[in-house]
């Protein structure tokens, strides 16, 4: 194993201590990727009936969304971490160039390095979606290599920015941004620089990254590049071994979907790790949630066998949310140490929104409610109950504590935010509990779309924030019944004499 690569076999069954004081240490990391960046477009729509043109679905699109995708996800991923990235990267002159270069820039600790190459397209994929199923990918691609000159310029800007970085990742998906001898010149740089190298690989052709210190396959990409079966976990340690022997790398970390994965080591022991995903909704962008957290592991000094049981886990979180998506370090440490009971409920607005994606997958209908719910009492409970009554699952959007002061006044709220969302929490008509900061709910209604929004009757419809967003996706404003005779500021008037 290369001097540079922190590796103890002792390190080969850490306990969840061990792993958390691991993630601790990430943020102090920072990581340089260089590699092929692509915009992920998701189209979500509704399908109610057959085209009369050809026997096709008929998607009525609702929504839009973009995302950073390829070593741009890695990126992404990185900083989730709570780790800082250095991104050097080619995209075209077009539309999806600038929106994937404003995505980029607009992430708190990266430092991007956009080169652009006059007529060539930035990679898109776009995905049609509807009722939670993927309909079509469309694909606006090209695999030529960059221009030459172009090249020369990445690579030499790889080599200064990789000054600041421990750790540098090749994410190579044949698009030609490492293509010719670009991904050799980086590692070799790399080498004399004693940064620790971490590449995710694709085609046949690994010697062009021999001497890298780790790569990163799935079982298929193993397969392919050793000529070697991968179906079983002996056939996954032959091919990786065949393959250290042949190009000198230092491990290999072999992704084998369900069955966990397997990290091979040059002079050390054989690890495998079993699954941590409890449900699968969409692999899409897994492999960059690995990459990432093994090379931000590395990067902050955790021993191989502890970056990659980190990864594993985030690899777990990833898989079971929609689309190209990260593991926050939140996340991971929630794993680790998991809440117990209802705390679960209460999660961060990113959280929620890829909780009620999951859910609306499954055909739920998601309704939303919001408050201050400083001391609750029973006309809370009674509308929290009609609330839930009007769908599959209740999300309550609490005011922060700054966001009650504002509202209610200097010696508002009597609860702090952390006791009134554990309160709300333990309410069996509660699914999701998550704080806002701003005055208004509108952001957070926003990012949810929730089928059904309630308020209280005390509201008129016109008077009831969200209500036109609500409405404006198809979805309804419920306004429930009041119980007479309840109200938190009565109570605590009542409380003060």
């Amino acid at each position: 194993m290369p001097d540079h690569l922190p590796d103890d076999d002792r390190a080969l069954d850490p306990d969840r201590a061990d792993l958390a004081n691991g993630l601790a240490a990430l943020p102090r990391a920072s990581v340089l990727v260089v590699g092929d960046a692509m915009l992920d477009r998701y189209v979500y729509g509704s399908v109610t009936r057959v085209s009369p043109e050809a026997p096709i679905p008929v998607l009525s699109v609702e929504r839009e969304l973009a995302m950073p995708g390829g070593a741009a996800n890695v990126v992404r991923n990185i900083t989730a971490l709570g780790a800082s990235a250095a991104f050097v990267t080619v995209v075209g002159d077009d539309v999806a160039g600038s929106d994937l270069t404003a995505l980029i820039g607009g992430q708190p600790k990266v430092e991007p390095w956009m080169l652009v190459q006059g007529g060539r397209p930035t990679t898109v994929k776009t995905r049609y979606l509807a009722a939670g199923q993927q309909l079509l990918r469309a694909d606006r691609e090209t695999t030529e290599p960059i221009h030459p000159k172009l090249s020369e310029r990445l690579v030499r800007i790889a080599t200064d920015a990789m000054a600041a970085c421990r750790a540098v990742v090749l994410s190579d998906y044949h698009k030609g941004v490492l293509a010719g001898s670009a991904a050799q010149a980086i590692l070799r740089a790399a080498r004399s620089a004693g940064r620790i190298t971490v590449v995710d690989p694709k085609g046949q052709d690994w010697a062009r990254y021999a001497g890298a210190d780790v790569l990163t396959p799935n079982r298929r990409e193993l397969a392919e590049a050793s000529g070697m079966p991968t179906a079983t976990p002996e056939e996954v340690v032959a091919a990786a071994e065949a393959m250290l022997a042949a190009h000198g790398f230092g491990a290999v970390l072999c992704t084998r979907s369900e069955d966990g994965m397997t990290l091979v080591r040059r002079g050390g022991a054989t690890l495998h790790l079993a699954a941590e995903a409890r449900e699968v909704f969409d692999v899409s962008g897994a492999g960059d949630t690995v990459v990432a957290t093994l090379a931000a592991g590395l990067a902050a000094g955790l021993a191989l066998p502890v970056a990659a049981r980190l990864a594993n886990i985030a690899a777990g979180i990833v898989v079971g949310k929609v689309g190209t998506a990260v593991a926050r370090e939140s996340e991971i440490r929630a794993v680790l140490s998991p809440a117990s009971g209802s705390l679960r409920k209460v999660v961060t607005r990113e959280e929620a929104a890829e909780q009620v994606e999951r859910w609306r997958r499954r055909g739920w209908r998601i309704g939303f409610t919001n408050g201050c719910f400083d001391l609750l009492h029973p006309g809370h409970v009674h509308l929290l109950a009609q609330a839930r009554a009007e769908c599959d699952r209740l999300v309550v959007g609490l005011n922060s504590d700054a966001s009650v002061r504002r509202l209610k006044g200097p010696t508002r709220p009597v609860q702090t935010e952390a006791a009134r969302a554990a309160v709300l929490a333990s309410l069996a008509d509660v699914d999701l509990v998550t704080v806002f900061e701003e005055d208004t709910p509108e952001a957070l209604i926003a990012a949810l779309r929730p089928d059904v929004l309630v308020k209280g009757a005390d509201y008129r419809l016109d008077q009831v924030v969200g209500a036109e967003l609500v409405r404006g996706w198809g979805g309804r404003v419920v306004l429930a019944e009041l119980l007479p005779g309840n109200s938190t500021t009565a109570t605590i008037a009542r409380l003060r004499g």
